[in-house]
């Protein structure tokens, strides 16, 4: 309940002094969300990030990329940085995988998530540098030393193998990444419109990686997902498959750490 009020006073505060709260969110890894209705801007939703380095993603993703997706995201209100929080408007709708949709309308969700995908990554222009490939296999030795022995030595091998192959494709240009591109983070309205939510972990990574969890979690069970995705991202070259290979060997051993230490959180993976 102190929560609630917390993020209620925070919302009367920057926002409108007669918000009251719709419905509230408990959140994961300590970041938790207030639905609030306004007089002006209707429903919004108040966040306070877990951390200020989640915290200033997320408003620079709103500043600087999302103006690009217009409509399809939300609006970014108010931000502060005591405690680290932003407001926005409410995205209408339920999560794309809790929607039950016709064939022909699931066709066309997962095709708008394709090109706002697509738009996403054509936001900011691409970055050669620095060596995002060997930043990545960084990210991997800090993970398995995280792990330690919850994970096997040919587990490690593995990850070190691919990363390895993955250096080799260098140079490689990062674009800006969503990095938690998955159903529950799409947004399907009345209207038949998909809109993307959640931009804390957003940040210039190798594009592949926005589709390794698509990849390896959701279009292996439903095959004809990826193909209409594709209809609007474009089809995937020989180097964007392999980053997908390498980056899911990354994706398993982060998931692994996570799921066996109390001292990680799930979201800290990225």
């Amino acid at each position: 309940m102190a929560d609630l009020n917390n993020h209620l006073a925070l919302c009367q505060r920057l926002l409108d002094t007669d918000a009251n709260p719709v419905s509230w969110h408990p959140g994961h890894a300590g970041t938790r969300a207030l639905r609030a209705s306004t007089t002006v801007f209707g429903d919004v939703i108040v966040k306070i990030h877990r951390g200020r380095d989640r915290h200033a993603q997320e408003v620079h993703a709103y500043r600087t990329w999302l103006p690009a997706l217009g409509d399809r995201a939300p609006q970014l209100l108010a931000t502060t940085d005591d405690p680290p929080a932003i407001v926005i408007t409410a995205v209408p709708g339920l999560q794309l995988g809790q929607r039950q949709l016709d064939p022909e309308a699931e066709q066309d969700a997962y095709q708008q998530a394709g090109q706002l995908l697509k738009t996403l990554h054509a936001a900011g222009p691409p970055r050669l540098e620095p060596d995002w490939t060997a930043w990545l296999a960084e990210r991997a030795e800090h993970w398995i030393h995280l792990a330690g022995e919850r994970i096997t030595p040919s587990c490690r091998a593995e990850v070190r193998a691919h990363m390895r192959a993955l250096r080799d494709l260098a140079p490689l240009s990062a674009v800006p990444c969503h990095l938690d591109f998955m159903p529950r983070n799409m947004i399907y309205g009345d209207d038949g419109i998909v809109r993307l939510i959640d931009f804390e972990h957003s940040r210039y990574d190798l594009p592949a990686r926005d589709l390794v969890r698509l990849d390896t979690r959701i279009w292996p069970r439903r095959p004809c997902l990826r193909r209409w995705f594709l209809d609007e991202y474009g089809q995937l070259g020989r180097v964007d498959l392999e980053v997908l290979e390498h980056c899911a060997s990354l994706d398993t051993l982060t998931t692994l750490s996570a799921s066996t230490s109390k001292d990680v959180k799930r979201d800290d993976v990225r």
